[in-house]
């Protein structure tokens, strides 16, 4: 069976992998979102937009003769990545998903964990603090119970609505970042705490290892729970089993 596959992008690795994919001359589609208003250019053919629940892409995986599925989403678009599970399911369409490792904490670090957004919202019921916000744009509005702290905001795209913090400042940029780079910003902002998503892997690292190097507090957001599936964590894994996965639906 000639491979084509759906690839649900977003994250960096969906990027290198599309780039493989497209020098082994391995066809398929990359799917965005369409949260971002620039999204990196891939060499494969893109779509951006939902899909319509499950049904939609039982229906969008039959109507485009996909025979495999990577899940590249990001580690907290626990909703698409438990779409794809009962998708590839029923349409009997192999997945895997590429995901990052876990951050794990090292010496030095001083995280409080959380469950969720909410469990850091009610972190941050505390004295005013500067604090690095890095949770992406889709969940600002969220933290505006808080609105005694100054917010340090990096952001891919600009924010769409009036943001409800008296006092922020926002810095529209792209990572992958350095640790250099995040120490000389927090310094810069005299930051006091870091609030940030588990979102593992190294394009977003930076600011984890400059906190600990800064000795600063970080609230750190566990990632959802998500359906049991077959994983792999760089690119060669996947293109393995790309080569072995016309069959196999096992996770």
């Amino acid at each position: 069976m000639t491979p084509n596959l759906l690839v649900l992008g977003g994250t960096t690795e969906a990027t290198a992998l599309c780039r493989r994919l497209d020098e082994a001359g391995i066809t398929g589609t990359i799917s965005f979102a369409g949260r971002v208003n620039r999204p990196v250019r891939h060499p494969l053919p893109q779509r951006v937009g939902g899909f319509g629940g499950v049904a939609g892409l039982v229906d969008y995986l039959h109507a485009n003769k996909i025979t495999h599925v990577v899940d590249a989403t990001h580690p907290f678009a626990a909703q698409m990545s438990a779409n794809a599970v009962d998708a590839c399911a029923e349409a009997k369409v192999p997945l895997i998903a590429l995901t990052r490792a876990p951050w794990q904490a090292q010496a030095g670090d001083d995280w409080t964990h959380v469950p969720d957004i909410a469990g850091a919202v009610a972190a941050l019921n505390r004295p005013a603090a500067r604090v690095m916000l890095a949770v992406g744009r889709m969940h600002l509005a969220e933290f505006a119970p808080n609105p005694q702290h100054f917010y340090l905001l990096r952001l891919v795209d600009p924010p769409k609505d009036t943001l409800p913090f008296p006092d922020f400042h926002t810095i529209v940029d792209r990572g992958p970042f350095t640790e250099a780079g995040d120490l000389a910003l927090m310094q810069e902002h005299r930051i006091d705490l870091v609030v940030s998503k588990n979102a593992g892997g190294s394009g977003a690292s930076a600011k984890i290892s400059a906190a600990r190097k800064l000795g600063l507090p970080v609230i750190m957001i566990d990632r959802p729970a998500l359906p049991q599936r077959r994983e792999a964590h760089d690119v060669d894994q996947v293109l393995g089993w790309i080569a072995h996965a016309s069959t196999d639906l096992g996770v």
